[in-house]
């Protein structure tokens, strides 16, 4: 048997709360917002080429991997990551990594967990969680969704590991494995800072960052009328599944980075970054908002004048305050 002593945290993402966590096992204290911010973990996208469940897909994060990679390559870090082409030999290079004493970060399917509760049992491919021992069949899991430490059997890991459908994760898994003993954060904050704001406000492509927020609004006037109430209902529902049951998203995203902004200020010694930190919280509110009210008109309890139009009317001051917030944030040196 193999039981690292790891130390489970909980997290408002799975991701930068499973990097956070790695890190935190060799004693480099670095909290989940920095991970995040460091890794440019924000983003918007809305791909309507690109169906989940049958619906567009809708992100609100950066594609998987990113934000361990971003985060740990700008604080100088060595990691190692795996994919593999079948179940076997992915799980045969767990047990050799485990073996040595390294916990594990895993990226995995959600629909199959035997853990998660029904209502996240999603096909989503993009969640992560951490291996840190085994026992024969059965495998150490610390999922920062989750509570307690929970485990899973060698056949339902397997299974998670090679989910199908997008964002495939094909058995992937990664570690750090060297980690120098004094890392500067100021520079990889400001890359971070510069990162996310140039996926916000700088790529041409109407799809993404404020654009794309803006793109979903037009489509979203359009659903009702174009697709009837039924599939718009389930469009609209599609989004508000990813903005906030699957992996943090849209309002919860936002309060992650203005921690990260907040303590940011305190590093670089640039106090204006708390007042950037003060209005992301504010647009994260206005997520919230949207998802509630979203979520009644799909319910069919939403006032009248809470329309598509209406929710479309939303996400066009959430695209405005991100891009004043976002201009802001590309000045920053």
């Amino acid at each position: 048997m193999v039981k690292l002593d790891y130390k489970h945290r909980q997290a408002g993402h799975c991701e930068s709360g499973v990097t956070s966590n790695l890190l935190n096992y060799y004693h480099f204290q670095i909290s989940e917002p920095m991970v995040f911010g460091i890794g440019a973990g924000l983003f918007f996208s809305h791909l309507p080429f690109l169906k989940m469940q049958h619906a567009p897909t809708t992100s609100f994060r950066v594609w998987p991997g990113m934000v361990f990679n971003r985060s740990t390559r700008a604080l100088g870090i060595t990691t190692i990551n795996h994919r593999f082409r079948n179940p076997k030999d992915a799980m045969n290079r767990l047990n050799e990594v485990l073996d040595q004493g390294i916990p594990v970060g895993l990226q995995v399917g959600t629909f199959h967990l035997p853990f998660f509760p029904p209502e996240y049992r999603m096909h989503y491919n993009m969640h992560n969680m951490v291996v840190y021992g085994y026992d024969k069949e059965t495998y150490f899991v610390s999922d920062t969704l989750m509570e307690p430490v929970v485990e899973i059997s060698y056949d339902d890991l397997a299974r998670v590991r090679f989910a199908k459908g997008p964002f495939a994760p094909q058995g992937r898994m990664y570690y750090p494995v060297k980690i120098p003993a004094e890392v500067d954060f100021k520079p990889a904050i400001i890359k971070g800072i510069r990162k996310t704001a140039n996926n916000m406000i700088g790529v041409p492509f109407p799809l993404i960052g404020v654009k794309g927020i803006r793109y979903l609004s037009g489509k979203m006037r359009q659903w009702e009328r174009k697709l009837g109430p039924d599939k718009a209902s389930y469009y609209l529902g599609q989004v508000l599944r990813m903005e906030e049951e699957v992996g943090t998203a849209g309002a919860g995203f936002r309060f992650i980075y203005g921690a990260f902004l907040n303590e940011a200020a305190d590093v670089l010694n640039q106090s204006w970054l708390r007042e950037i930190s003060f209005e992301m919280g504010e647009n994260a509110n206005k997520w919230r908002e949207f998802s509630y009210l979203g979520s009644r008109n799909c319910k069919k309890r939403g006032k009248p004048e809470q329309s598509y139009d209406f929710l479309a009317d939303m996400l066009l001051e959430v695209a405005d305050r991100e891009e004043k917030i976002f201009r802001k944030l590309a000045k920053i040196n």
